[in-house]
């Protein structure tokens, strides 16, 4: 691995190594589960059925399952958490399945016996889709996860169960080419790609449902058959809209998804018009040779990180995502997330990224961080280090919450279309400095925007197009008893910020509402949400009544619901 100092800032490997396993954490995204939305257009019965296996000669060998696992077994206590350990459900029933037919048949013994389902792949949700006590039959789809070229389609194939690391790992030692995904290796490609999965290639080549070719999905129909259907982008396909409700729609709505087909939609003319196979090399966006990634640190010192100073510096953070996010623009190549820690923890940080063979990718850093410490008065440390690409976003424990003792979170976020407004930051750094918070709370600001600017909010699910950043405002902790004081933290903090509507971000000059991929309960308790603006309007802003026609068309028994599920049309 190649060290250098950061200019400005002095070397600190430390630091470097400790903020970056933190820092990727908003690159990654909670893995609802492989719970899949569905289509307008062609009706059910005109769907492609695959129940007995998968369609166009794609693999899928039944190596393993279905386990089914009960209480008394000594597997159970294993498989009821996910990541976060504040929710742990108790199902008459594990089932853990290793195909599509064994899915649709989970699917079809639940709905016969009139249980409830919850999907888990990853298991990295905020809330507690898969945990709520309702469920009884969960089905765990973490053995379903190939990933592969599938040449009947002339796309890359992933299933829910594969971890974005094993899928990074995949594509780049067999093709060279990636997908614009988290950075957290271990979360579940289900619910990541499903609600609209983001990360450090993001900027520069967009959001990673904008390469979804396709999806198979285990839908249960109006009489309570369960069957498997694939959709694709095809103009012409008849499930068209299913597809489309996998772009952003957000898991564990309408059905299981067994199956992504991936491929750049520039690649599509070429891949779809030729006699001769296409290259696979050429569908995906190719994979950097390596990662140059420059961690700055800032020491809290009551003397020096005074509002002026701190807020001065998110400002200038926002404001460069401000005038630095065009599509097409040379500093989308850049991504980087400021680590706003509370003052207890000692430090706060800024992590940034960057394809080390982009022109001038140095300079780009050096210009970016400088920018952002302008006018702080504020003497970071810090430094910078080249390392394989494939290395950078495969390390274990990448971005993932606490450790293995600590698993408790709550986080909450927004869409923003520009800086915080003064009082906004105030705010912050009120909450950052206060008695309440530990070394655990804080909140952090992501670099957005750039190539997922030129997609129209209504091409896709995911309708916040034209924003330039994303913030998330979390706590993480140990004990089931300080629940009470991290969850009061963090909620006050994302009242306060957005107290001007009513607690939550309203799409308007600066915020755009919120992403379905951290889900927030709470945004649908009038308690917390006093704006009269409705969650399903911070997540999914007009594209919710095409969502909910999906709704009525794939899912019309509702049997796939949780507690931010869309509902059907009254």
């Amino acid at each position: 691995m190649n060290q250098q100092r950061t200019p400005g800032v002095q070397l600190n490997r430390r630091g470097l190594l400790t903020a970056a396993a933190v820092g990727l954490a908003a690159a990654g995204s909670p893995a609802v589960a492989a719970g899949s939305p569905a289509a307008e257009a062609g009706s059910p019965a005109a769907a492609a059925d695959v129940a007995a296996g998968p369609p166009g000669g794609a693999r899928d060998p039944e190596t393993f399952g279905p386990a089914a696992v009960r209480p008394g077994d000594p597997r159970y206590d294993s498989l009821l958490r996910g990541d976060n350990h504040r929710f742990v459900g108790h199902p008459d029933e594990v089932r853990v399945v290793g195909s599509t037919a064994q899915v649709v048949q989970a699917v079809q013994d639940a709905v016969r016996d009139g249980r409830r389902i919850g999907v888990r792949s990853g298991g990295h949700c905020f809330e507690n889709f898969t945990a709520d006590p309702e469920i009884r039959l969960l089905l765990d789809l973490s053995q379903l996860d190939a990933v592969g070229y599938d040449p009947a389609r002339r796309a890359f194939e992933v299933q829910p169960g594969a971890t974005l690391g094993r899928v990074y790992r995949t594509l780049f030692k067999g093709w060279g080419v990636t997908i614009p995904a988290g950075g957290c290796p271990e979360v579940g490609a289900g619910g990541h790609l499903v609600g609209g999965g983001y990360g450090p290639l993001s900027r520069r080549y967009g959001s990673v449902v904008d390469h979804l070719y396709g999806v198979e999905v285990v839908v249960v129909d109006r009489d309570g058959t369960a069957r498997a259907v694939v959709a694709t982008r095809e103009p012409d396909d008849p499930n068209r809209e299913l597809w489309w409700a996998h772009t952003g729609g957000g898991g564990g709505n309408f059905g299981v998804v067994t199956r992504y087909w991936l491929r750049a939609p520039e690649a599509d003319a070429d891949a779809g018009a030729r006699t001769v196979p296409p290259d696979p090399s050429k569908l995906l966006p190719p994979g950097p040779a390596e990662m140059l990634e420059a961690v700055v640190e800032w020491t809290w010192d009551p003397a020096k990180t005074t509002e002026q100073a701190v807020t001065t510096l998110i400002r200038n953070f926002c404001t460069w995502h401000e005038q630095h996010s065009d599509p097409g623009s040379p500093s989308t190549a850049l991504y980087a997330i400021l680590q706003l820690a509370h003052q207890d923890a000692g430090t706060f940080s800024m992590v940034v990224q960057i394809d080390a063979g982009v022109p001038h990718a140095a300079d780009l850093v050096e210009e970016f961080v400088a920018h952002v410490n302008a006018g702080t008065g504020l003497d970071p440390d810090g430094g910078s280090a080249t390392a394989p690409w494939l290395y950078v976003m495969t390390w274990p424990g990448n971005g993932e919450s606490g450790n293995i003792v600590t698993r408790r979170y709550k986080g909450k976020a927004g869409y923003l279309k520009r800086s915080f407004t003064n009082t906004q930051l105030s705010t912050i750094y009120r909450h950052l400095t206060n008695g309440t918070g530990n070394a655990a709370c804080g909140m952090l600001i992501v670099g957005y925007g750039g190539r997922v600017r030129a997609v129209r909010p209504d091409a896709t699910a995911v309708a916040q197009r034209d924003v330039v950043m994303k913030a998330v405002y979390h706590s993480v902790w140990t004990d089931e008893q300080d629940d009470g004081a991290n969850l009061s933290w963090v909620r006050e903090l994302y009242r306060e910020v957005y107290a001007d509507t009513g607690g939550v971000p309203v799409p308007g000059e600066v915020s755009d509402g919120s992403y379905i991929n951290y889900p927030d309960v709470d945004l649908a308790d009038p308690a917390w949400n006093t704006s009269g603006v409705p969650w399903h309007t911070l997540y999914y802003k007009d594209n919710y009544p095409r969502l909910q026609r999906v709704k009525a068309h794939w899912d019309p028994r509702d049997v796939f619901r949780h507690a931010l599920s869309i509902e059907l049309p009254h």
